[in-house]
């Protein structure tokens, strides 16, 4: 089992080997960065499971969707572009696990052409897909998505379960989805549950008792259960992960009861995205002003919540480091810097545009290293919902994205342009 840090640096100077500033040099800022070998380890976490399938939604480029099928792991999408993503990555439309799972709560009519067309497993959140399927592709298997009727989360903005949760199917509406999927001809040959991120080991154990229960109404035709993902990972001094040994028995237990009860093999599935991924990412931002505001110090980046929005979305706490070398390389008290209290912010046209702030919008400050103009600032932890929740706010450019392995960086994503921001849209 991975170990929590006791405490995140304040200075960094390299990322997976590579110097901060050589790779802002070479890339430019603000820049994603992501560590091969942090995921590599991640999904060595989980080898016990029967398969690993990745929640691409936390960080979908192809280029860490080709990293993971190498390894083995399977991936799930939410959307026609997911699965043209994963299909772009190498992964094969259909197989025995399912390569690829459409995980929904509807089809949108695209959605529903392309997992027809391509025979993509699907893995139902309502019952009007398993009616829309049903009348589109008869005969074929599904998995049903089930909200057990409690969740836990982070924020109540990533509780996916419980009725204020418009996901899966509600538990009492099984026996209604298993008589539709009866009526098309489908076979219900899978279940899973996910009651929302960053959940404990008493959660997580809550979703065994509650798929167990369910799987004995969905009967024989189960050979595959899912414990969905939610693994937590620390993001502050004090996080701690979650005893995977330790789960993993619970779920094995559970899948062995079943196994007993249906008289054949049930394959044990855990579905991580963001637990895969955070800790691999890093955004580089350089710090281009420093503001006193009253009694508030203000390190002003050329980031904004258009690159990382966790922070205003979910008053998410990111560790941050300073790099003690500007770009132009001078260096000053690399090792003797005092500790400031200060507030991060980024350049975009908005109040809400800090990255150290509470749920509700509340803005904090930050104990950092004294920094200079020029300097850069590392958002550590970045890989999960980072750039995978970017926009174009203030027609800002997407950052470029950069995979280090082997001590080796690659570009995997280039840098947005002014022409690539007002591609496709035209004066009439």
């Amino acid at each position: 089992m991975p170990v929590a840090p006791a405490g995140f640096p304040t200075l960094r100077h390299e990322i997976a080997g590579v110097a901060v500033v050589d790779l802002a040099r070479q890339f430019g800022t603000p820049t994603y960065v992501y560590d091969a070998a942090k995921i590599l380890e991640r999904i060595a976490d989980l080898r016990a499971f029967d398969h690993i399938r990745y929640a691409q939604k936390a960080c979908s480029n192809i280029a860490l969707l080709d990293l993971v099928r190498r390894q083995g792991v399977l991936v799930d999408a939410v959307s026609a572009g997911e699965i043209a993503r994963a299909l772009a990555a190498g992964y094969t439309p259909a197989g025995d696990p399912p390569p690829v799972v459409y995980t929904a709560d509807l089809f949108d009519r695209e959605s529903l052409d392309l997992v027809v067309e391509r025979g993509i497993h699907v893995n139902c959140g309502s019952s009007d897909m398993i009616d829309q399927l049903g009348e589109r592709a008869p005969g074929r298997s599904i998995t049903l998505r089930i909200n057990p009727g409690f969740g836990h989360g982070h924020s109540q903005k990533t509780n996916t379960g419980g009725e204020q949760s418009k996901h899966g199917i509600w538990h009492e509406q099984l026996h209604d989805a298993l008589r539709r999927a009866d009526h098309h001809g489908l076979g219900v040959s899978g279940l899973h549950l996910h009651i929302g991120s960053g959940t404990d080991l008493d959660h997580l154990s809550q979703v065994c008792g509650a798929l167990e229960r369910l799987g004995k109404d969905v009967g024989r035709s189960l050979t595959n259960i899912s414990a969905g993902g939610g693994l937590p990972v620390p993001y502050k001094t004090g996080d701690s992960y979650v005893d995977i040994d330790v789960y993993y028995r619970l779920w094995d237990a559970t899948r062995k009861r079943l196994e007993d009860a249906f008289g054949h093999a049930v394959r044990l599935e855990i579905e991580p995205g963001r637990y895969l991924v955070a800790e691999s990412g890093f955004l580089i931002a350089e710090i281009r002003a420093i503001k006193q505001m009253g009694g508030n110090t203000f390190y002003l980046l050329d980031a904004g919540f258009n690159n990382l929005a966790r922070p205003i979305l979910y008053g998410a706490h990111h560790p941050m480091s300073v790099v003690p070398e500007s770009l132009d390389g001078q260096t000053a008290g690399t090792q003797r810097r005092p500790l400031r209290e200060v507030v991060v912010g980024g350049p975009l046209c908005e109040s809400g545009d800090i990255f150290t702030q509470a749920e509700g919008g509340f803005v904090c400050t930050r104990s950092l290293p004294s920094a200079h103009v020029g300097e850069l600032l590392v958002i550590e932890n970045a890989g999960a919902y980072g750039f995978a929740m970017s926009s174009n706010y203030n027609s800002k450019p997407l950052a470029a994205e950069v995979l280090v392995r082997d001590g080796v960086p690659r570009l995997i994503r280039r840098r947005q342009t002014s022409e690539d921001l007002m591609r496709g849209e035209v004066i009439a």
